[in-house]
């Protein structure tokens, strides 16, 4: 197959783009770089099977010759990103996602989008199955992102029910590992960064709410496993073993051998208290579980940081 990726120098995308390529399909990278690396792809210089374009999917999106499915995972997908570039992701998340879609429309392709955790708010059912229909504030600061992804939800089942269009959806729960920017401000991120460096680890309010890690290797997985299946509804993808944000900088602590402080800062707004996917659908028809426990995890996002901050920190 002949893949198209959309942000495909983020996190996210650069291993789906090594996903694909492994399982022998051609890839289309695209992206413009907004909160992309260029890093993320340079290991592919000279793979006959990569082309990249770099372009901004909220614009009209050309690509020459046949494509056979599109993943759009083009977005700023972290507070610190969104909150930077709020009108940009109101745009990715509906330009973007109505010109992704007409592109699939048009070549015949198979879509998915990457939605997130983000469309329940600050849940009032824990755990959150696909269901639920989720409490979000649409004018709040983090609802440029909240909205654009449940817009997109709405605009590819619209795609599907009026044109027919393959489409798939995957609502994506906190996941971690190789490949993150260091000041992203993703929590798992923070806290390893903060401990390397000898600085204290934020955590915001008493560090009561909870969040639920997943390895990228395993949410990629998930991700492969959904785009070849027949689902349509939005499918949680995600590891549902949950961990305070108070146990996760122990853990950190930890394992990195750090002994500094952890610092107290004042909740976000419309922070989510609680934050676990069911992934009984996903278990279900994709045959799906996670594999990477948090440990295991946290051991190679840290060699990762190790390598990829100054001076080897």
């Amino acid at each position: 197959m002949r893949i198209l990726i959309t942000g495909a120098a983020g996190f996210l995308g650069s291993h789906l783009v090594d996903r694909f390529l492994a399982e022998g399909h051609r890839v289309i990278g695209m992206d413009n770089f907004i909160t992309g690396s260029r890093d993320n792809l340079a290991h592919l210089a000279g793979n006959a099977r990569f082309e990249f374009i770099e372009h901004n999917v909220s614009n009209y999106i050309f690509v020459d010759g046949p494509v056979d499915g599109v993943l759009h995972f083009a977005s700023p997908a972290s507070p610190v990103d969104y909150l930077r570039h709020p009108i940009p992701t109101l745009k990715v998340g509906s330009l973007g996602t109505h010109n992704t879609l007409g592109l699939a429309k048009a070549k015949g392709a198979r879509f998915l989008l990457a939605s997130t955790s983000e469309v329940y708010g600050d849940p009032q059912v824990h755990p959150q199955p696909e269901s639920y229909w989720g409490h979000v504030n649409p004018v709040g600061p983090r609802g440029v992102y909240d909205e654009a992804k449940r817009f997109a939800e709405a605009m590819t089942m619209a795609y599907h029910r009026y044109h027919g269009v393959p489409t798939r959806i995957v609502r994506i729960f906190n996941t971690y590992g190789p490949r993150m920017r260091a000041h992203d401000g993703r929590v798992v991120s923070n806290f390893v960064v903060q401990a390397l460096s000898g600085e204290p680890l934020t955590v915001y309010g008493e560090g009561n709410q909870t969040r639920s890690f997943c390895f990228v290797s395993d949410l990629v997985d998930g991700i492969f496993r959904l785009f070849h299946s027949d689902r349509v509804d939005p499918t949680n993808i995600g590891n549902p073993t949950e961990f305070t944000m108070l146990e996760l900088a122990n853990l950190v602590q930890e394992m990195v051998g750090s002994h500094v402080a952890i610092r107290h800062e004042p909740l976000p707004v419309d922070d989510p208290k609680v934050r676990k996917p069911d992934i009984g659908v996903a278990q279900a028809v994709l045959g799906w579980n996670p594999t990477v426990d948090l440990r295991a995890g946290l051991v190679r996002t840290i060699e990762y940081f190790r390598g990829a901050l100054p001076q080897g920190r």
